[in-house]
């Protein structure tokens, strides 16, 4: 009884998106949506009622502000769809230590590229291999709810660029080559996975490649 839809959604513009600076002083779990981001989330909630239509949805959410954020606006337009809503934390972004200065941050950023987006581990944070590992148990979870007999026709997911990449990375077996020659998905951009007659699902949204 897979839904017929999976629809992951990133976050709106944040803080740190805005703002480079703002992981020296704030922790990046806190950081909150900008005007511009609660506008991209409200357009979102437009855009996937549009694909729900009259349909239920069941909601997984990272329990970071800025997604708890983007999810509240969205809701607006989805209110009568939603049968639930959770948080689950396997789902949140790649944690990045501790604060930093934004010339550290760009230190790091730059150290990563070169060496491997997958693999290089974040001083005092995590590789994108570990959250890949965080992302493949929360698929049990995920296939588990698929089981039960009331889960209704579409999956929500509401999280961050870097673990919506590794979690259609793990879904459809890319190699970590395909997964580092993709871009993350846009702030509050929409990927679509629409289940087929043979009951795989095929990715019709579209990520740009690098």
């Amino acid at each position: 009884m897979r839904p017929k839809q999976i629809i992951l959604v990133r976050h709106g513009e944040s803080e740190g998106n805005l703002d480079r600076s703002r992981y020296q002083t704030k922790q990046d779990f806190a950081l909150q949506l900008t005007p511009a981001g609660i506008q991209q989330a409200q357009q979102a909630g437009v855009q996937i009622k549009e694909l729900l239509d009259n349909e239920k949805v069941y909601v997984y959410l990272s329990p970071f502000f800025r997604t708890r954020e983007t999810f509240q606006y969205i809701r607006e337009s989805i209110e009568n769809n939603v049968t639930k809503a959770i948080e689950d934390p396997r789902i949140r972004e790649q944690d990045w230590g501790h604060l930093r200065h934004p010339d550290d941050n760009k230190g790091i950023i730059e150290e990563r590229d070169n060496f491997s987006v997958f693999y290089y581990r974040i001083p005092d944070g995590e590789s994108g291999a570990d959250v890949y590992d965080r992302v493949s148990s929360f698929f049990d979870t995920l296939h588990r709810d698929f089981e039960k007999t009331d889960f209704p026709e579409n999956a929500l997911i509401v999280s961050h660029g870097l673990t919506m990449r590794l979690f259609l990375m793990r879904w459809f077996h890319w190699s970590v080559e395909e997964f580092e020659n993709l871009h993350n998905p846009k702030n509050c951009q929409i990927i679509v996975m629409e289940k087929q007659a043979d009951n795989h699902y095929k990715l019709i949204s579209e990520l740009s490649k690098r």
